[in-house]
């Protein structure tokens, strides 16, 4: 699961992204809600960790921003405040769910687990499961599966099934693939996109199992939840 956090205390966003990498979750930081918001409408998180007290941007109006873009990203909002007229702004602008500081590190992970589950619409036996069809991936061992039968993935080609996967049915274009995929990496080029659907294509193409992958001529990718 990619996640995006924006919080402006440096010190405990570094332990914060420590912890949640532990976890196996891919993690970017900003401490600032002007760079927050242009970081988050790249659109290739499933959930932002935004603190309400931000230096430029506010976490209320980084949200807002970020629902206006009609983003699909699920939103937990960070905040001191206790009052409940204040949890009940936060809920307004657009957030998923908030959190009162100090929290521990148990709940936040919980709760990043349940939005991601709700904003991919994916079902999960576990929160660390990721499953469309028969296709299963286990988010703790990078492991993969299709029906009964292990699937022998590069680490490429896993984040390959596992963006689709976070997307289904959703037709995603090379940049975004490359985007999500290659981390932004400059010398990755769009037919590198080509190349490892193809490669993941015949990896999932066992036995009775059709190809799950649709091509949008032109466009680019999607999973098709029906053939998964």
């Amino acid at each position: 699961m990619r996640i995006l956090l924006i919080e402006d205390d440096k010190r405990l966003a570094a332990l914060t992204k420590k912890v949640l990498e532990s976890e196996h979750f891919d993690v970017d930081v900003s401490h600032n809600g002007d760079e927050g918001v242009e970081i988050a409408l790249r659109g290739i998180y499933d959930v932002a960790v935004i603190d309400w007290m931000l230096p430029g941007r506010d976490g209320p109006s980084v949200v807002q921003a970020m629902r206006t873009a009609r983003l699909s990203t699920a939103i937990l909002m960070l905040t001191a405040r206790t009052q409940i007229e204040d949890r009940v702004a936060g809920l307004y602008s657009g957030a998923d769910d908030y959190l009162t500081k100090p929290f521990s590190y148990d709940e936040l992970i919980a709760r990043i687990h349940a939005l991601g589950r709700r904003a991919n619409g994916t079902n999960a036996v576990n929160a660390w499961e990721l499953r469309v069809g028969s296709i299963v991936l286990d988010t703790r061992t990078y492991s993969a599966r299709r029906g009964s039968q292990i699937l022998d993935l590069t680490k490429t080609e896993w984040t390959l099934l596992e963006c689709l996967m976070r997307h289904p049915g959703q037709t995603l274009s090379r940049q975004f693939i490359m985007d999500y995929v290659w981390s932004y990496e400059t010398k990755v080029k769009p037919t590198m996109v080509d190349v490892y659907i193809s490669y993941l294509r015949s990896k999932l193409s066992l036995d009775d199992h059709k190809d799950p992958i649709q091509t949008k001529r032109g466009i680019g990718y999607y999973l098709d939840v029906e053939n998964a």
